[in-house]
C-alpha cells in the first residue's frame, strides 16, 4: 500500500474516487428522503441502498410506487436501468481477478462511477485501484448519504426543496451529449412519444416500461457478412 502511495499519479486518483464518492453520497440523502416519502421506512429504505446499490434504478422504483404504481411496474423499470451493469460486468471482468468473494464484491460494485474511473486509466494496477476506490467510496457514502435523508423523512418536503427533480435532471444531463448524434435522436424521440402516448391509458410506471422499446433503434445494425469468392484455375 505505501508503495503505491509513493505514485503521485496513483494519488491523483484515488483522490479523485474519493472525491466522486463523496459527492454520490450527497445525492444519495435526497434518495433518502424521497424513498421515505414515499411511504417506505428507514430500514427499508437503508436495505434498499445496501442490496440494490444502483441509484437509478432505486429512483425509478420509489419514483413509480410513489405515485401510485403497481410493485410489478416499479420492479420493470428499475430491473431495465439495472440491466445495464450486466455490460460493464463483462468489461470489467478481465481486469477483477480473484477468489469468489472477491468477485462477488466486484460484482455489486460495478456501477456506472467504478466503471468510467477504471476504464479511464491506462494500465491495470491504477485501473484496478481506480474501481475499488470507488467502489467503495461510493458504497460507504451512498449508504451514509441514505441513512441520513431516511432519517431526516417527513421533516424535508422533496417537491419544497426540489429533490424530486435532482435525479431527473442528472439524467437529462447524461443525455444531452448523446443527442448530437442521429441514432440517439430517433431513440429518444420513439421513446419519448411512447411514454406520452400511453400516459393517459395505462397504469404508472408502464408508459416507462414500453418506452424502453425505442432501445432497439439505438442498437447498431450487425455489419453485413462478407462472402469470400472462390476462383478456379484451369490447368
Amino acid at each position: 500500500m505505501k508503495h503505491l502511495l509513493r505514485d503521485e499519479r496513483m494519488r491523483q486518483v484515488i483522490g479523485a474516487c474519493v472525491t466522486l464518492g463523496a459527492a454520490v453520497g450527497v445525492f444519495a440523502i435526497s434518495f433518502g428522503v424521497a424513498s421515505v416519502s414515499a411511504g417506505a421506512s428507514v430500514a427499508q429504505t437503508c436495505v434498499m441502498s445496501l442490496l440494490v446499490f444502483t441509484g437509478a434504478s432505486q429512483f425509478s422504483a420509489v419514483s413509480v410506487l410513489g405515485s401510485g404504481g403497481s410493485a410489478a411496474s416499479a420492479f420493470g423499470g428499475a430491473a431495465l436501468l439495472a440491466a445495464r451493469n450486466s455490460v460493464y460486468g463483462l468489461a470489467m471482468a478481465p481486469h477483477m481477478k480473484g477468489r469468489l468473494p472477491v468477485r462477488l464484491l466486484a460484482a455489486q460494485w460495478t456501477i456506472d462511477e467504478s466503471t468510467a474511473m477504471a476504464s479511464a486509466q491506462t494500465d491495470d494496477a491504477h485501473r484496478r485501484a481506480a474501481f475499488w476506490v470507488t467502489g467503495g467510496s461510493i458504497y460507504l457514502f451512498w449508504n451514509t448519504g441514505t441513512l441520513i435523508g431516511a432519517l431526516l423523512g417527513s421533516a424535508v418536503d422533496p417537491q419544497v426543496w426540489g429533490l424530486d427533480a435532482a435525479f431527473p435532471a442528472a439524467f437529462v444531463a447524461l443525455l444531452w451529449p448523446l443527442l448530437r448524434q442521429p441514432r440517439p435522436r430517433l431513440a429518444a424521440a420513439i421513446g419519448a412519444g411512447l411514454c406520452l402516448a400511453l400516459i393517459p391509458f395505462t397504469p404508472v410506471g408502464v408508459p416507462i416500461l414500453c418506452a424502453a422499446l425505442a432501445i432497439a433503434v439505438g442498437i447498431p445494425a450487425p455489419p453485413p457478412a462478407v462472402t469470400v469468392a472462390t476462383v478456379e484455375v484451369a490447368e
